[in-house]
Order: C-alpha cells, then structure tokens, then sequence
C-alpha cells in the first residue's frame, strides 16, 4: 500500500487544529479552527474526497482518531460519511483499549508495535493507506522513509507557532512535486513525492 499523508497546513507549516476551536489546544493553541475561511467544495473539498476515493484504508493516531470518530458517525447518509464510516481505519494508540474501538472497521496499532506494524502494511497490495492530520504520526513516518506522498492543502495564513509533521532531526529529504492547483480562496493543493535521483 502507498502511504499518503493529506494534510490542512498554513504557510508556516502548522497542521494543529484545523477543524474547530477545541480539536487540540496542546502548547495553548489558540487558533483552532482557522481552515474555515479557505475552504472552498471544489478545490479543497475535492482535494480531501480524490484521496479518500483512493484509499483503501485510513491510518490515524489517537487524538485525530478520536475526533474523527466523533464527529463522522453522526453525519451517515451523506456519501463522503458513508465512505469515511465504511472505509478500514487504523489507529496508533498505546492507551486505547479495543473497547474502546467504537467507529466501525477500526483496529488498534499499539503505539510500540507502530512503525514495524505501518511498515507491514506498507508492503501489503493495495490501494493507498491515508493519513490526514495525525501530525505525530505523519512525522514518525517522515522520518522513517515510510511515506509515498504529500498532498499539502496549503492556507493562505500564518499562525505563529503550532504542531507540524515536519521532523527536525537535520535530516535531507528532497521531494518531487507532481501538481498544484490553485482556489480561488488562495489555497494550493500541492502534491510532493520523495524525489527519486
């Protein structure tokens, strides 16, 4: 399986909570919520669901996990819900129980096993296992040469400070892009994958 990380990101490279005010206030965040102004169906919203059309299967850490299974349950009938709530998930937590697995089609990665297990699954057929938000997890990866690609939603604004998948261990990593495309918000959608020369 292709790994894929999809991320919400400003121009300072911060992906912490995108989605609403209370998603992950760690380090006293306190911009939760600031992708709404940008979002716009077509470009961004067809960013998320091209990737998700191409996933076989969704990989989470615990506290983008929690929030998405919150929230996606509820919205059933809608067809990207209905995808998101079929679609097999996995979530790297080395605290959640397997009762408390209560979003459908979910298994448990315990957080130790996490890197060799992911890389199990790397090399498994298939379609492309996909990570949105998560940015522990999406760095991890990074810094384990495990992830085929980057689709970047990048935001026309700067946060100052905030979490980033980005890892700061020195390390080189030179990628390809392979697209952009532009909204009319000022959002690129910008696709990178490891540059292979």
């Amino acid at each position: 399986m292709r790994i894929v990380v999809s991320e919400f990101m400003s121009l300072d490279g911060v992906v912490q909570a995108p989605g609403g005010p209370k998603e992950d206030t760690d380090g006293g965040f306190a911009h939760g919520g600031w992708s709404h102004p940008f979002f716009d169906p077509e470009v961004v919203g067809g960013a998320f669901d091209g990737a998700l059309g191409a996933a076989d299967a969704l990989l989470f850490g615990r506290r983008t996990w929690q929030t998405m299974a919150a929230a996606w349950p509820a919205r059933a009938g809608d067809p990207f819900a209905d995808r998101m709530n079929s679609i097999p998930k996995y979530v790297v937590s080395g605290t959640l129980g397997d009762s408390d697995l209560t979003w459908a089609n979910t298994t448990r990665i315990p957080g130790d096993e996490a890197v060799a297990r992911i890389a199990e699954l790397h090399k498994a057929e298939g379609g492309d296992l996909l990570i949105m938000g998560s940015p522990t997890l999406a760095r991890t990866l990074l810094s384990e040469g495990l992830v085929d690609e980057l689709k970047l939603i990048v935001m026309p604004v700067l946060l100052g400070g905030g979490k980033s998948i980005f890892p700061a261990d020195g390390g080189k990593r030179t990628l390809e892009l392979v697209s952009t495309i532009t909204s009319g918000t000022g959002v690129n959608v910008c696709t990178y994958r490891p540059a292979t020369a």
